[in-house]
């Protein structure tokens, strides 16, 4: 039997932003096909560097990233986008200025001719993103303008789909609709890597997760098995899910 080739490979990165001054220390992580993977972690433990590190916007003192078979270390966000990696901040993720269909349009920059296919089946996935097409995308909600991003993002067809804080000062019901949008977009196929402050939720919802504190990854399992681990629980869930509670 064959071994499934991960594609998405973190191994052994260090990294940071200022010389001397490591947020990533040793991090490895693998996301394989079709998998929702999740980052959790305390604030500053590195979530989004590692995310940052896969995308080339941080230097990486130490270690490789790979993509499949082909190592990318070092290589810049628009570089990896014509590869096949789709990357949606935390924030300014949408042109204000810009209609949703438009929005949807600058994410098919590449493959201008393939945007009447990808912006159907985007909107067969996203609904309302087809009843809002002429709407500026500064005048939605924010979790329409966070579907509006995730939407952008798959005009491509990734294979990879990195997500950082998708949830992010969004109500608990909207916080819910993101996560299961989440999900709808992980059935097509695309691998996805999350990074998440709403560590519970984030363990629900995905395959498998890691939880990263001083820039190295703690433990790792599944969803369920670090919702029912008590280190976990003890060290990690509970601090964080005081902290999503604050105003």
């Amino acid at each position: 039997m064959n071994e499934v080739r991960p594609v998405l490979e973190i191994r052994h990165v260090t990294a940071g932003y200022v010389p001397g001054v490591n947020i990533l220390n040793d991090c490895s992580a693998v996301l394989n096909p079709g998998e929702f993977v999740g980052i959790i972690g305390p604030n500053g433990a590195g979530k989004s560097t590692l995310l940052k590190a896969v995308l080339g916007m941080v230097n990486v003192r130490e270690g490789e990233v790979f993509l499949g078979e082909d190592n990318i270390t070092g290589q810049r966000a628009h570089q990896l986008v014509s590869r096949g990696v789709a990357f949606v901040p935390q924030n300014r993720n949408v042109f204000p200025s810009l209609s949703v269909r438009e929005n949807l349009e600058m994410g098919c920059f590449l493959k201008p001719r393939t945007f009447a296919e990808r912006y159907k089946e985007v909107c067969e996935l996203f609904p309302r993103l087809a009843e809002r097409e002429h709407q500026r995308a500064g005048a939605l909600s924010g979790g329409e303008r966070q579907m509006v991003a995730m939407g952008r993002a798959l005009m491509l067809g990734p294979k990879v789909l990195l997500l950082d804080e998708p949830s992010a000062g969004l109500s608990p019901m909207l916080q819910d609709e993101v996560f299961v949008q989440c999900r709808t977009i992980n059935a097509t196929g695309v691998a996805i890597l999350m990074v998440e402050q709403n560590a519970r939720r984030c363990l629900q919802v995905c395959d498998r997760a890691y939880v990263l504190d001083q820039g190295h990854e703690a433990y790792t399992g599944t969803g369920r098995e670090l919702l029912a681990d008590p280190k976990v629980i003890e060290l990690y869930l509970g601090t964080l899910a005081r902290a999503s509670r604050k105003p």
